[in-house]
C-alpha cells in the first residue's frame, strides 16, 4: 500500500477538467507563497478502486491538517479504499477548483471543511448531486451535505472562555485573534468565548460585530482581529495590539497558528508571561508554551479523528449504510481543555498519532 503526494496549483486545477488524471509527483508537501497545495492518497483494495474513492478537503494549509491527513490516510489503509487529501492554500476559489475537479474525476465521496459556508451553498449542493458530501471541522448546515463531523464550536468557545477566566480571575482587557469570520466554526467559536466572558446565557445564535469593544462586569473584549490565514499578518496583529493597548491583559488565539504568532510578538516585545495567552488547537509551539508557562492553556479538537471518521462514514454511506448518520446530522467529536497538568500525556499521544 503506497502513499503518494499530488502537487497542485491554479493552472493544474484549471486543466484538470481536460486531463482525466493529473500526473502524480512524489515528494514532500505543503503550501507555499505560490499557492501550491498537497494531496495524498492511500492505496486501495483493488486497482479498479472498487473499494471506493474518497477525498478529504481542508480549508487551508496548517500542521493541524497534517494530523487530520494522518487519520484519513490510516482509515484508507484500514478500510482498503482510495483516499486523496487536498489542502487549498489560496482560499475559497482554490477550494472550489479542487471540489469541482474531484467530481469531474468521478470521486465517490468528499468530506470538506468549507471556507465560506454561507456563500458556498450552491457550490456544495452541486457537488452533493454528483458525490456523497459530508462536512467536518466547519459545517455548512444550509447545504445538502449528509452529516457534519466535529466539535460543537460554540461550546468549545465557551470552554476557551473559561480558560481565560482561570488565567485572569480578576478579569481584564482581552483581544481575540482568529483567521477569518466567514467560516461557521470561527463565528461560533469566537461567539462562545465572548458569551462566556460576558457571563451571558448560552445562545449560539448570538453575534457581536468583530470591530466592537464589548464590556462586561469583569472583562473588556477590545475587539477581534482577523488575518485570513496569513501568519505574518497574524503576528502583526499581536504586535499592533501590544502597541495600541500596552495594558492588555490577555490574548486569545482561536486558529491553530494564532497562539504561536502571539508568542513570537510577545517575545519580541519582552512581554512573555506578562500577558496571558489562551489558545485553540494543538500547535507544537502552543503545547511547548503550556509546558514553559508562556501559554495558560488551550482547547483542542481531534483532527486525527476528523480525518479517520470522515473516510469511515463516507465508505459506509457508499455501501448504503445510513445508520452512521444521527438524527441531528451531527457526529460529535468532543473538545478538551489542555493545561499544564495534562499537556505531557496529550502531546505524547498526539506524537504517536503523527507517527513520531
Amino acid at each position: 500500500m503506497k502513499l503518494t503526494r499530488i502537487f497542485w496549483n491554479r493552472s493544474l486545477a484549471a486543466l484538470a477538467a481536460v486531463a482525466a488524471l493529473l500526473a502524480v509527483l512524489t515528494g514532500c508537501g505543503g503550501g507555499d507563497s505560490s499557492g501550491t497545495n498537497v494531496g495524498s492518497g492511500s492505496g486501495s483494495g483493488g486497482k479498479d478502486g472498487s473499494g471506493g474513492r474518497f477525498a478529504y478537503v481542508t480549508n487551508g494549509v496548517d500542521p493541524f491538517w497534517n494530523i487530520a491527513e494522518s487519520g484519513a490516510v490510516q482509515a484508507g489503509k484500514d478500510l482498503a479504499v482510495d483516499v486523496t487529501v487536498l489542502m487549498p492554500a489560496n482560499g475559497a476559489p482554490e477550494q472550489q477548483n479542487m471540489l469541482e475537479d474531484l467530481v469531474t474525476r468521478g470521486i465517490t465521496g468528499i468530506s470538506v471543511s468549507p471556507i465560506d459556508a454561507a456563500n458556498q451553498v450552491n457550490l456544495l449542493n452541486q457537488i452533493a448531486e454528483r458525490a456523497t458530501l459530508i462536512t467536518n471541522d466547519s459545517d455548512a448546515p444550509e447545504s445538502n451535505r449528509q452529516v457534519f463531523i466535529g466539535v460543537d464550536n460554540y461550546v468549545a468557545g465557551r470552554m476557551c472562555g473559561r480558560l481565560v477566566k482561570e488565567a485572569l480571575p480578576d478579569g481584564g482587557k482581552v483581544m481575540i485573534m482568529i483567521g477569518r469570520m466567514e467560516q461557521d466554526n470561527a463565528r461560533l467559536r469566537r461567539q462562545g468565548v465572548i458569551d462566556e466572558l460576558l457571563d451571558r446565557p448560552e445562545d449560539s445564535s448570538n453575534f457581536d460585530p468583530p470591530g466592537a469593544e464589548l464590556k462586561g462586569d469583569r472583562f473588556t473584549i477590545l475587539g477581534t482581529l482577523t488575518d485570513n490565514f496569513d501568519r505574518t499578518r497574524a503576528k502583526a496583529n499581536a504586535e499592533d495590539t501590544l502597541s495600541r493597548y500596552p495594558d492588555v491583559d490577555g490574548m486569545v488565539g482561536l486558529f491553530a497558528y494564532n497562539p504561536p504568532m502571539i508568542l513570537e510578538a510577545l517575545e519580541g516585545a519582552g512581554k512573555l508571561k506578562l500577558v496571558k495567552v489562551i489558545g485553540f488547537d494543538e500547535a507544537d509551539a502552543t503545547l511547548q508554551g503550556i509546558i514553559d508557562g508562556s501559554v495558560f492553556g488551550t482547547v483542542v479538537q481531534n483532527p486525527y479523528m476528523y480525518g479517520y471518521k470522515s473516510i469511515e462514514v463516507l465508505k459506509a454511506l457508499a455501501e448504503g449504510d445510513r445508520t452512521v448518520i444521527p438524527e441531528n446530522e451531527f457526529i460529535l467529536v468532543p473538545a478538551r481543555q489542555i493545561r499544564k497538568e495534562n499537556v505531557d500525556s496529550f502531546w505524547s499521544d498526539l506524537k504517536e498519532k503523527r507517527g513520531e
